[in-house]
C-alpha cells in the first residue's frame, strides 16, 4: 500500500519579487539581502604565521592527505617554493600577500607567474600539478582563503577533494554522506557536491556547518561565470538543506534564484526594449502599473510587449525623434501594415538568411491593446487631468478594425482541422507509446544487469555500457552506446518515454490543461462514497488554474492504472511521495513544495517535470511513431490538442454540453462548443433536423447548469453499470446498442478478478463450435466463433495489463488515494 507521509513546507520560503519589493530588484538581491554570505576577514590567526610555523602546518596536513608518499613529498616541496614566492610581495599576513600578488585574476593561467619568478631566482621548478596541489595545500591549511571564481577553475582532483574533508570537518562530511545515500556519494553527482562543499569550505573557512545561503548562491554564480552549468550542480545545497544547515524558511533549491529570474518589475518589463524618449517610457511604465493589480503576470507581460516594443520601439525605430502619440494617418497605416505581417528570418546552406513574411496570428490582440491604451488615457484625463490629459490624442484605430469574428472563425476552423486528423490515429499513438515506454524500460534494466563495458543485446540491437566511472547517475544508471557509437543516456531517455505515456494517458482521459495536469498532486487522488449503494468512485481533483476554480474528475480503469503506475514509480524507499517545488512558467513563482505526482529524480534529487520536457517528450514519440498527415508532414500533438480531442470525443458520444463544460472548467459553454470539432455528417444531420424542426439542433434548456436531479442521474450511471464480468464503459445517456452481449461489446471493461468466468465462457464456446460443427449447424457454429474470438481478446487484455502491473510493482488504485470523501449522514 502507498503510504501519503509527507512533510510540512515552510510557506516562507518563497521569495518571488513583486511590486513589494521596489524597483529593479532581482530575485538574488532578496535572497542575499535576507541571507548574506559570508564576508571574508583582511586576517585571522593561522593566515599570521610566520614561513617556518606556516610551512610546519602545512607539513602536518600532508600527511594525512591521501596519495602516494612521493605525491605528499612533491606537495611540500612546492608549497616550501610558494611560500617563498609569496613573501616576497609586502604584506603583513599569507592572505594580504596573496592579493597583493593578484594571480587569482589570471585563472588557470596562475602558475605561469610563480614559474617565473623561480626561474629568476635560480630556483630549481616542480611540475606545474605539484605547484596546484601545493597552493590547495595552503588553502586546506587555512594560511589562504581564495575567491570563488579562482578555485572553481581549479583542477579538481580527488586528492584535494579528500583532503579538505579529512582536514576541516570530518564529521560534518560523515553526515552529508549519510544523509546522500553510499550511492548517490559515490555517483558523479555526489562527488561534484562534495567539491562545490570543499570550495565554500576553502573559500569562506569554517566547516559545514557555518556554510550560509548566500554562501552557496554566490558559489553558483562563480560557477555559472566560468561557464559551469549543469543539472547536476544543485545536490550540494539540497544535501546541505537536508542535514540541517540553513533556517527552516531557507529555500528547499537554488534553481528557482540561478535558473528562473521569477517576475520583473514594469519598470523592468518596459526598459528591456529599450525606449529611447524618456517621457514615453514613463507614460508606459505609469500606465502599466494602474493595469497591473488586475491582470496576471502573463497578460502584464503580453501587454507590455504589445506597447512598448511592437506600438512604440517599432515607431522609434523607423521615425527617429518621434515624441507625440498623436499620429499622422500615413504613419499609423504604415504601422498597421507592418504589424500585420510577421518577418521570419532562416539560415540557409550557404551562410546567407532567407527572409519569410507571414500573417500574425495575434495582429488584432495588438490593435485592441494599442486602442485601450489610448482611451484608457482618455477616460483616466477625466479623473486626474495633471497627469493624464496631456496624453490625450485621437486614437489611429478605429472600432472596426478591431473585430475579431473573422479571426475567431478562422481559428475555429483550424483547430477543428487539427482535431479532425489527430483523433482518428489517438489510439495508435497510444499504442506506440506504450511499446516505446516498455522497450525503454527493458533496454534500462539490461543495462543496469550488464557488466561495464561488455555488449548486450536487447530487442535485436547491440549495445555497450561505459566503464563504471564514466557518468554514471546518483540512481546507478549508466551511459551506453550503441552500433554506431552514438551515446544514449538512459535515464533521460527512459524518462522521456515512460512520460510521453504519461502525458498522453492523463490528458485524453481528463482533458485537463497542461499546466493543471503538472499540479497534479498526491493529494488529488481521492474517493467518493456514494449514499445510496456505499460504492467508492475514484475522483481526481484539480487544482485552480486558468479559471481559479477546482473541479472533481471522475477516474476511469485505464486513468487508475496510469496514476497507480506513476505512484509507484516515484515513491521513496518510505513509502511516501517526495515533496518537490514547482517553479510555474506563466506566473513565474515557485510553489511550495507538494507531493507532485509528475517528478523525477535527475542530479540525485527529484525535480517537477517540466513543460518543455514533456512537449520534447511528445515530439519524441510523434517521430518514433512515424504518424504522418495527408501531405505526409509529421502530424504532431500538441498537449492543448488531447484536451480538444477529449471535448470533442465527449460530445460525440452523447455527454451533455453543459456537463462538459464543468469537466473542461470552462466558464462559458461557447468556449466548451467551440473546442468540439464539426464532422461534416453532423452537418447534414444537422441540417436535416433543422428543416423538420425549424430550430436548433439541440433545445436551449441543456445551456444551463445542471440541476441536482440532472447531476444525480449522470452520477447514477456509475452506479448501474456493474456487470458480472466487470463493468459498462457505454457513453452516458445511450443505452446497449448490443443487445446485452456483453462478450462482443467493445465497452465492457472486464474485471481482473472474473477472469476464470471468461476461461468457463471460452471453454464453453468451444464445446458449443465442435457440438454446432458435428450436428451441421453452420450459422449457429459461425456466431459462436464470433463471440469466441471477443473472448479471447478480452483474455488477452487482462494478461496484458497483469503483465505491466506486476512489472512495475504497480499498487490498486485504493492505495495509492490521499483520502476518501465521506457525505453527511
Amino acid at each position: 500500500m502507498v503510504s501519503a507521509r509527507v512533510s510540512k513546507a515552510p510557506a516562507s520560503w518563497s521569495l518571488n519579487v513583486d511590486a513589494r519589493e521596489g524597483a529593479n530588484r532581482s530575485v538574488i538581491d532578496t535572497l542575499l539581502d535576507r541571507y548574506p554570505p559570508r564576508v571574508v576577514p583582511s586576517s585571522w590567526k593561522t593566515t599570521e604565521l610566520g614561513r617556518a610555523a606556516a610551512l610546519k602546518r602545512v607539513e602536518a596536513l600532508m600527511i594525512r592527505a591521501p596519495g602516494s608518499e612521493n605525491f605528499q613529498r612533491d606537495a611540500v616541496r612546492g608549497a616550501g617554493m610558494l611560500l617563498r614566492w609569496l613573501n616576497s610581495f609586502p604584506g603583513k599576513s599569507w592572505q594580504g600577500r596573496w592579493n597583493g600578488s593578484c594571480v587569482a585574476e589570471h585563472g588557470l593561467g596562475w602558475v605561469s607567474i610563480p614559474e617565473t619568478w623561480m626561474d629568476e631566482q635560480g630556483v630549481q621548478s616542480v611540475r606545474p600539478t605539484v605547484l596546484t596541489h601545493a597552493l590547495i595545500g595552503l588553502f586546506v591549511a587555512d594560511l589562504i582563503r581564495p575567491d570563488l571564481r579562482f578555485v572553481v577553475q581549479l583542477h579538481r582532483s580527488h586528492y584535494w577533494r579528500d583532503w579538505a574533508a579529512i582536514s576541516r570537518d570530518p564529521r560534518g562530511f560523515e553526515r552529508l554522506e549519510a544523509a546522500a545515500g553510499a550511492e548517490t556519494a559515490q555517483a558523479m553527482q555526489g562527488r561534484t557536491a562534495r567539491w562545490q562543499i570543499s570550495m565554500l569550505i576553502l573559500s569562506k573557512g569554517g566547516g559545514l556547518s557555518d556554510i550560509t545561503v548566500g554562501d552557496c548562491v554566490e558559489l553558483r554564480q562563480a560557477e555559472l561565470a566560468v561557464c559551469s552549468r549543469g543539472k547536476t550542480r544543485y545536490l550540494f545545497y539540497k544535501l546541505l538543506h537536508d542535514i540541517g544547515i540553513f533556517p527552516p524558511d531557507a529555500p528547499p533549491t537554488l534553481r528557482f534564484v540561478t535558473v528562473y529570474r521569477g517576475q520583473s518589475t514594469v519598470a523592468e518589463l518596459v526598459d528591456r526594449f529599450d525606449i529611447a524618449n524618456a517621457d514615453v517610457r514613463n507614460l508606459l511604465v505609469d500606465y502599466l502599473s494602474e493595469r497591473h493589480p488586475s491582470l496576471d503576470y502573463t497578460t502584464l507581460d503580453n501587454l507590455s510587449r504589445h506597447l512598448a516594443l511592437h506600438f512604440w520601439k517599432n515607431l522609434e525605430t523607423t521615425h527617429p525623434g518621434i515624441n507625440s502619440l498623436q499620429l499622422d494617418r500615413g504613419v499609423a497605416q504604415a504601422w498597421k501594415e507592418r504589424m500585420h505581417w510577421k518577418v521570419s528570418r532562416r539560415r540557409l546552406p550557404d551562410g546567407t538568411y532567407a527572409e519569410t513574411r507571414s500573417p500574425r496570428m495575434n495582429y488584432t490582440d495588438m490593435l485592441t491593446a494599442v486602442r485601450a491604451f489610448y482611451l484608457d488615457l482618455a477616460a483616466w484625463a477625466a479623473l486626474d487631468p495633471a497627469r493624464w490629459a496631456r496624453w490625450v490624442v485621437p486614437c489611429p484605430i478605429g472600432p472596426g478594425e478591431t473585430s475579431a469574428k473573422k479571426i475567431g472563425r478562422r481559428r475555429k476552423a483550424r483547430m477543428d482541422q487539427r482535431t479532425r486528423e489527430r483523433l482518428p490515429r489517438l489510439p495508435e499513438l497510444v499504442r506506440i507509446a506504450e511499446q516505446r515506454a516498455h522497450d525503454a524500460r527493458m533496454l534500462l534494466e539490461a543495462a543496469v544487469a550488464a557488466s561495464p563495458g561488455s555488449k548486450f543485446t536487447v530487442l535485436g540491437k547491440t549495445y555497450t555500457k561505459s566503464d563504471p566511472w564514466l557518468k554514471a547517475s546518483a540512481d546507478g544508471i549508466p551511459v551506453i552506446y550503441d552500433s554506431e557509437g552514438r551515446t544514449i543516456r538512459l535515464r533521460e531517455a527512459e524518462n522521456r518515454a515512460f512520460w510521453a505515456l504519461a502525458t498522453v494517458e492523463v490528458l485524453r482521459h481528463t482533458g485537463v490543461r497542461i499546466e493543471e495536469m503538472l499540479e497534479i498532486s498526491h493529494h488529488s487522488i481521492t474517493q467518493y462514497r456514494l449514499p445510496a449503494t456505499g460504492e467508492l468512485i475514484p475522483l481526481l481533483q484539480i487544482a485552480p488554474s486558468k479559471t481559479d476554480e477546482e473541479r472533481l474528475l471522475v477516474v476511469s480503469p485505464d486513468l487508475a492504472d496510469m496514476l497507480s503506475t506513476i505512484v509507484s514509480r516515484i515513491r521513496g524507499a518510505d513509502g511516501g511521495v517526495p515533496l518537490v517545488p514547482l517553479y510555474d512558467r506563466n506566473e513565474r513563482i515557485w510553489v511550495a513544495p507538494a507531493p507532485l505526482l509528475f517528478q523525477w529524480k535527475c542530479g540525485g534529487h527529484h525535480r517537477a517535470v517540466s513543460a518543455g520536457l514533456i512537449r520534447n517528450a511528445l515530439t519524441e514519440l510523434i517521430d518514433a511513431a512515424g504518424v504522418k498527415d495527408a501531405a505526409g508532414e509529421p502530424l504532431y500533438f500538441q498537449p492543448h490538442d488531447l484536451r480538444r480531442i477529449f471535448a470533442t470525443d465527449a460530445i460525440m458520444n452523447g455527454m451533455p454540453p453543459h456537463i462538459a463544460q464543468v469537466l473542461l472548467g470552462h466558464k462559458d459553454i461557447n468556449t466548451t462548443m467551440g473546442y468540439k470539432a464539426i464532422y461534416p455528417e453532423e452537418a447534414i444531420n444537422g441540417h436535416r433536423a433543422f428543416i423538420s424542426r425549424r430550430r436548433a439542433l439541440r433545445p436551449s434548456e441543456e445551456y444551463r447548469t445542471p440541476t441536482d436531479t440532472e447531476w444525480d442521474e449522470f452520477r447514477g450511471h456509475f452506479e448501474r453499470r456493474k456487470l458480472a464480468l466487470g463493468e459498462c464503459g457505454r457513453a452516458y445517456g445511450t443505452s446497449c446498442q448490443h443487445e446485452h452481449s456483453c462478450i462482443r461489446c467493445p465497452v465492457l471493461r472486464v474485471d481482473p478478478a472474473q477472469r476464470f468466468r471468461l476461461v468457463e465462457i471460452r471453454d464453453n464456446l468451444a464445446a458449443r463450435i465442435a457440438e454446432a460443427d458435428s450436428e451441421g449447424w453452420i450459422g449457429e457454429a459461425e456466431g459462436l466463433r464470433v463471440s469466441l474470438v471477443a473472448t479471447e481478446e478480452k483474455l488477452d487484455q487482462i494478461d496484458r495489463r497483469a503483465r505491466r502491473a506486476v512489472q512495475l510493482n504497480m499498487p490498486s488504485f485504493p492505495d495509492i488515494v490521499a483520502h476518501i470523501v465521506q457525505p453527511p449522514a
